[in-house]
């Protein structure tokens, strides 16, 4: 039964995808907003809701190990599977400016974790604190606010451009704002469904919190960014993609674990060394790949066989 409610809740995920992405591409073009800004501000933090919730939840239990490994296993399937795979299909294309400010960004932001994590500052326990909570708080607002301002200037700067965005897609504001909101909601509650599901499933085979939520639970709840991702790139928006991607890693971190560690101390034992460097190699790699400003298909082949890669070490570790 847990299977059949699996593939349902599946086909929900990508029912969403398709509403969000179309309702937020209307948006864009009625607000002269880039693609990239879109994917990063509305569809990165709408389809990272499943990540709050369960790390939250992860928190407010006292587990946080399903708290942070949520996140950090989301944020290395964003980048290592989901661009991967949309990669090898289409190839990601976006603006040099994405890769002067956000994919460093993301860079930076995943290094100030692993050295929260780690208590590199303070030398105590490991854990994330809430003073570090508070930073990734402040960190979150800035970059939001950056985005949006730089945006601005560039779309001032290129009016014409902006106007040659009418696509058959734009139409009254109610209509877009109704399926970005019912998107949102069908993916939110498919992906509830499908988490709860695979980790039942997962039980019965007797693994421990951490692998469960730096494998199922994360590739589960990026499922709706994996989702949004490929319906973007169908819709010839790969840049709304990579939007989506990076935003939502941003997202994850500075929101979600600085909201988090509010309600208590994340004191993680589980998730490792590994772990987080292997969450920062896969920003490095897209920063390295993306030098022309494009992911080619061999690029995000070489992108997922890593995640398959890291997975396999998951597995060996969980085994051993």
């Amino acid at each position: 039964m847990e299977y059949l409610i699996l593939i349902i809740a599946l086909a929900g995920i990508v029912f969403g995808a398709d509403f969000l992405v179309a309702g937020s591409v209307s948006i864009a073009r009625k607000y002269k907003v880039s693609d990239f800004v879109i994917g990063a501000a509305i569809i990165g933090v709408g389809t990272s809701t499943p990540e709050l919730t369960v790390s939250f939840m992860g928190a407010l239990n006292g587990n946080a190990d399903v708290a942070i490994g949520n996140v950090v296993g989301s944020n290395i399937f964003n980048v290592l599977g989901i661009l991967g795979i949309t990669a090898m299909f289409f190839p990601v294309t976006f603006d040099r400016q994405n890769l002067k400010f956000e994919i460093p960004f993301c860079i930076g932001i995943s290094v100030l974790l692993m050295l929260f994590s780690l208590n590199f500052f303070n030398g105590t326990e490991q854990c994330v604190g809430r003073i570090d909570g508070i930073v990734l708080l402040a960190v979150f607002a800035v970059f939001m606010w950056l985005s949006f301002a730089r945006d601005k200037k560039m779309s001032l700067a290129a009016p014409a451009a902006q106007e040659d965005q009418k696509t058959d897609e734009t139409g009254p504001m109610w209509i877009a704002v109704l399926k970005v909101l019912g998107g949102l909601a069908v993916l939110v509650y498919s992906c509830d469904i499908f988490v709860d599901n695979a980790v039942v499933i997962a039980k019965s085979f007797g693994v421990n919190d951490a692998f469960i939520s730096l494998t199922l639970i994360a590739c589960g709840t990026s499922l709706p960014e994996l989702a949004a991702s490929i319906a973007a790139a169908l819709k010839k928006n790969t840049s709304m993609a990579l939007g989506n991607v990076v935003g939502s890693n941003i997202f994850n971190i500075a929101l979600i674990l600085g909201l988090c560690s509010q309600v208590r101390p994340l004191t993680s034992t589980g998730i490792t060394m590994v772990d987080y460097l292997v969450m920062i190699a896969a920003v490095v790699m897209l920063y390295a790949f993306g030098k022309d400003c494009k992911i080619q298909r061999w690029e995000g082949a070489v992108l997922f066989l890593c995640f398959i890669g890291y997975t396999w070490y998951l597995i060996s570790n969980q085994i051993a």
